[in-house]
């Protein structure tokens, strides 16, 4: 059967490049298809793909593919060799697709038709509609449906394809008696024609049949949204530049800024060209924004169907519940996915099929996930001296998917299929089933997690590991003692050190600590629990760094406790009168290698430091900070770490698994791409607290420095990612390093970190057996005990696309998008990275229109069910701070977000990209349930409201102008909004029940999430405002880039020039 999903309907012809290994990587290269293979001819989109029923599609007249008119810059790019993702040289390959392209964004979409022709087919513009997962309907706004130029979408695969000329009546294809029928009262209608050029956009192929959108349930009853023209004058969207329309069928007349809009970047959705096609045609409706597929409606609607269930994980290649949802696994032989989401839970059998859809294969993997109380804990197995059972050829370890033989005395691998002796201590009998008949006793059999105690062959030469150790290293130039930053961070450590992580049941921590100071020279700490006081040894010579002292440096907290509150208390006071203010920052991390070393385990270093290492020594480094570069081919560079020093750091930190916690306090440029190098590479984390004042910082840093100490973490860890037969992994990313091709190494990995791995195929998949997934963590646990964490998952393997589709992930795929694009920058011009994300967003939802949906006006922007949202995420993602050229962007704050995306899950990605934003104003006082949020757009503000907006890393409460007094006397204590004083950052503890209530739910909010959030108070009209709207990411980007209603055009036009 047809599988139809939303329904919504841009230019595009050629094949267009992708990402992250499918069609065309980042940048050009050596012309190759998507995915899977390397070599052969580039594949352009109207071929026949294989198992289809249909002839290909040309355009008017025989003549070749219009060209591609956008301003996504027509160079088009390809991956180049697997080792290097993102080859440069941006001038390569648009030649391997069809004519040559035209201008840059103001010229018109292509030669078109005639004009009869032309008229139709704009009347028919843009409609879309929503659909539930198997039936969809389409139905085109205008009255005007014939389309001479235009075939209808090819059946599903297998299925015959329809004769031309008029078709059966059916629920995809209702009729509609005029536009208003049977639309549930959703339509705003909008009396007389519009003026001409009302200020809206025009777009080519835009006309007076603009999109609409429909949404329509299984029997075709209208119980949704019909989307009108997109010509007329649209409210909150106003874009100058585009002048007044001129008569049917001529050229639009430049405005007062000669065609251009203002706002967009150049290469960025948002500026569209305004041609012959744009015309006025009869009278207009209103574009109604809230008509198109909204996040927090799909949020809602998973939340009602699926919270608070328990989700069992016995059935192969199920789609577990959003993210946001909250429900309750119960492992039954697949991983939980608080351990691995995926891209799409039904994978292509073959290398073609996915190089036609171009919907990445990839997995999301959070190995040391919390697992909430209510829960079962990962069961700990232990096999003594012969450790865990594993194939003899591949190294997989027993799981769920093992096939018992021979009475039980042999298995068979699922990974490669190599059949294995059973030991004697482990042999079972078989019931009559064939499964052993201690399935159900054995964790490793049974369950898709399960955690083994690993045996010496598993420990660095051939010892049980010691336990970890913490240095804290603090920078005591001029700039923190002033601030009273060390003064804060010593206090803290006080308290804090009482809560060193530590196993379930055991009494105290095992973690040993140690204290260093900095400016240019290194003071270590002697605070042996024997000595009265604690002694300090200075390190001069930084170029040959070592640890003077062995004895004494790493201790126990308990049994030094006196001496080291003794320290604490003296170290502000030992450099109260510094006027140093150089420091050094290399050879303190090489300081702590050295100590773990001379000590023989792993552990953290907590690195506190204030402004760029300019001082004398190794790693010293300058200002290169330069504006200039961006939007230039170098602006690459802005992004890319001073090797030399540091990647040798990397290295070692790794092998001796030392991970690195950079805090940050810096007041100008400290080259933080550079500096947060080593942290990125030893699954470390990096936080930055530009022009630190400790009354409005202070407790933001401690909520931060606490969450990085207590956290539960595994340290020297090594990770493989095994699979069945058929595909493999290829590619990953993450806080990681990596010496070979399938080994990853983390100096640490905590609860909060993941890593995104891409598969790709090297065979065909089975859809009988489908396709298995492994993933193994070797690490030291917090106790200094040595684990093997296994996660196993089955996915479903599909020769048809719409099950791909119909089993996709959004969320996973925007991490892994965010991921990809976010590595590219390191090689690419950006304007080369936002092409490429454009064009595989567009050529995904091409694939699913032209194979999977039923037949419709080819005017319609049909969007997988599952993936009606994505053009919302991607759309987020090209105006974050690293993929926006703007000079008016801090490139460390640039950097900063690049970096801390690396090792985002699921959830992270999902927020950071879509705020939350809920309205606090009218609350529920009897409820423990939040408000639902609403839309992250500017339309859902009200004057006399209150809305709190976080991200995971920022947090804003937006007071409206019109606030009633009674709210901000209950809130604030003052007895209106004038009275309320800037730069508050908290909220102070009143005695009434909306008080109490926001500051839980403020508190419960930084409790949840892995990083802390200032919180911020702005006002309506306030300066400050600028800073809450850059988080409404369905508006148009403060500093460039597209609102969502925009980008959904601008997609819609690429995806019809694609058909075309």
């Amino acid at each position: 059967m047809s599988q139809q999903g939303y329904v919504a309907a841009p230019p595009y012809s050629q094949a267009q490049p992708g990402m992250g290994g499918y069609q065309a990587g980042f940048g050009s290269g050596p012309t190759q298809p998507l995915y899977g293979h390397y070599g052969g001819p580039p594949q352009t989109f109207s071929t026949q793909p294989t198992g289809m029923m249909k002839s290909p599609v040309s355009s008017a007249a025989g003549m070749p593919p219009p060209p591609v008119s956008s301003q996504y810059n027509p160079n088009i790019q390809q991956n180049g060799t697997h080792p290097q993702r993102y080859p440069s040289s941006p001038a390569a390959a648009a030649a391997a697709y069809g004519p040559p392209p035209m201008s840059q964004y103001n010229s018109t979409a292509s030669p078109g038709p005639p004009a009869a022709q032309q008229l139709s087919n704009q009347m028919n513009a843009m409609n879309l509609s929503s659909h539930g997962p198997m039936q969809g309907q389409a139905l085109p706004t205008s009255p005007v449906t014939h389309q001479p130029y235009q075939m209808s979408a090819p059946p599903a695969i297998g299925q015959p394809r329809m004769p031309p000329g008029p078709q059966p009546s059916s629920p995809q294809m209702a009729p509609l008696q005029s536009p208003t029928a049977n639309m549930g009262g959703m339509i705003r209608p909008f009396s007389g024609p519009p003026p001409p050029g009302a200020g809206g956009f025009q777009q080519p192929g835009l006309g007076s049949g603009g999109p609409g959108f429909q949404q329509l349930g299984p029997e075709g009853a209208g119980q949704g949204f019909q989307q009108p023209s997109l010509t007329g004058g649209v409210p909150g969207f106003q874009q100058p530049g585009l002048g007044v329309a001129g008569p049917p069928g001529y050229p639009q007349q430049p405005g007062q800024f000669g065609g251009h809009m203002a706002g967009p970047q150049p290469g960025m959705p948002g500026a569209f060209p305004g041609g012959q096609s744009a015309m006025a045609g009869p009278p207009q409706k209103k574009l109604d924004p809230e008509s198109i597929p909204s996040i927090t409606q799909i949020i809602e609607e998973d939340k009602v169907a699926r919270g608070g269930h328990v989700y069992s994980t016995n059935i192969r290649g199920q789609v577990p519940p959003l993210v946001t949802t909250d429900f309750t696994v119960q492992d039954q032989g697949n991983a939980s996915p608080r351990f691995i989401r995926c891209t799409t839970y039904s994978l292509p059998c073959t290398a073609d099929l996915a190089k036609q859809c171009q919907v990445p294969m990839a997995c999301i993997i959070k190995p040391l996930a919390s697992v909430p109380k209510d829960e079962t804990p990962l069961y700990l197995v232990n096999h003594g001296e012969t450790g865990p059972i594993r194939c003899n050829r591949c190294k997989a370890y027993m799981c769920p998917y093992m096939q018992f033989v021979d009475g039980g005395r042999r298995f068979q691998c699922a990974f490669c299929n190599c059949v294995n002796e059973v030991p004697v201590f482990f042999f079972q009998h078989l019931d009559h089933m064939g499964r052993r008949v201690d399935f159900y006793e054995r964790p490793e059999l049974s369950l898709g997690s399960c955690e083994f105690v690993a045996t010496l062959d598993y420990c660095k030469n051939n010892k049980p590991p010691n336990p970890p150790a913490y240095i804290f290293m603090i920078d005591v130039s001029y700039t923190n003692i002033k601030s009273g930053l060390v003064k804060l961070i010593c206090e803290e450590l006080k308290s804090l050190l009482e809560k060193l992580p530590r196993e379930d049941g055991a009494e105290n921590s095992v973690i040993k600590v140690g204290f260093v100071t900095y400016n240019k020279v290194l003071h270590f700490y002697n605070v042996k629990s024997a000595l009265a006081q604690p002694q300090m040894m200075v390190v001069s010579d930084t170029a040959e760094m070592f640890v003077p002292l062995l004895d004494g440096f790493l201790v126990n907290y308990n049994e030094s406790k006196a001496v080291i509150y003794n320290l604490l208390d003296q170290i502000p006071d030992m450099f109260a009168d510094t006027s140093e203010s150089e420091t050094v920052f290399a050879p303190v991390i090489q300081a702590g290698v050295e100590a773990f070393k001379a000590a023989e385990c792993s552990g953290k270093l907590f690195i506190f430091q204030s402004s760029m290492p300019t001082a004398e020594a190794p790693g010293k480094l300058k200002n290169r900070d330069d504006k200039k570069l961006v939007n230039t081919e170098k602006e690459k560079l802005l992004f890319q770490p001073q090797k030399a020093v540091y990647e040798q750091l990397s290295k070692d930190c790794v092998a001796q698994g030392c991970s690195v916690d950079l805090f940050l306090f810096p007041s100008q440029y400290v080259d933080l791409a550079t500096m947060a190098d080593v942290p990125s590479h030893t699954g470390g984390s990096v936080h930055k607290y530009s022009n630190f004042q400790v009354e409005t910082d202070g407790e933001h840093f401690l909520r931060d420095l606490r969450k990085e100490v207590q956290k539960s973490i595994g340290f020297d860890a090594i990770m493989r990612v095994r699979t069945s037969t058929g595909f493999r992994a290829t590619d990953f990313f993450g806080a990681i390093h990596m010496n070979n091709t399938t080994d990853i190494e983390m100096a640490a990995l905590d609860c909060d970190q993941a890593l995104t791995v891409e598969f790709k195929h090297d065979d065909t998949l089975s859809e009988e057996t489908g396709a298995f997934i492994q993933c193994a963590l070797l690490y030291t646990n917090i106790s200094g005990q040595r684990r093997l964490r296994i996660h196993n998952l089955s996915l479903n393997c599909s020769t048809q696309l719409s099950e791909l589709y119909k089993n996709c992930e959004t969320d996973s795929l925007i991490n892994f998008f965010a991921k990809s694009a976010y590595r590219a920058i390191l090689n690419q011009p950006l304007k080369n990275v936002r092409e490429i994300l454009v064009n595989q967003t567009a050529h995904m939802l091409a694939c699913y229109r032209k194979n999977c949906a039923s037949p419709s006006a080819a005017s319609q922007l049909v969007l997988p069910n599952s993936m009606k949202v994505f053009p919302v995420y991607m759309n987020s993602l090209m105006k974050t701070a690293p993929l926006v050229g703007s000079t008016e962007l801090a490139t460390d704050d640039r950097a900063y977000h690049r970096l801390s995306v690396m090792a985002m899950g699921v959830e992270d990605t999902q927020l950071l990209l879509y705020p939350r934003l809920i309205p606090l104003h009218n609350m529920d006082m009897n409820s423990e349930a939040l408000p639902a949020p609403v839309r992250c757009s500017e339309e859902s503000l009200a004057d006399q409201g209150m809305f709190l907006l976080e991200n995971g890393h920022a947090m804003f409460l937006w007071l409206g102008q019109a606030s009633s007094p009674e709210l901000i006397q209950n809130v604030f204590n003052v007895p209106s909004l004038a009275h309320l004083q800037a730069n508050v950052c908290s909220l102070p503890e009143l005695d009434n029940q909306l008080s109490k209530k926001i500051r839980s739910t403020i508190s419960d909010l930084l409790e949840e999430r892995p990083n802390s959030m200032k919180l911020v108070i702005v006002r309506q009209k306030d300066k400050p405002e600028i800073l809450f709207r850059q988080f409404l990411v369905e508006d148009k980007g403060l500093h460039g880039g597209a609102s969502y209603m925009d980008f959904l055009c601008y997609v819609y036009r690429e995806i019809r020039q694609l058909l075309t």
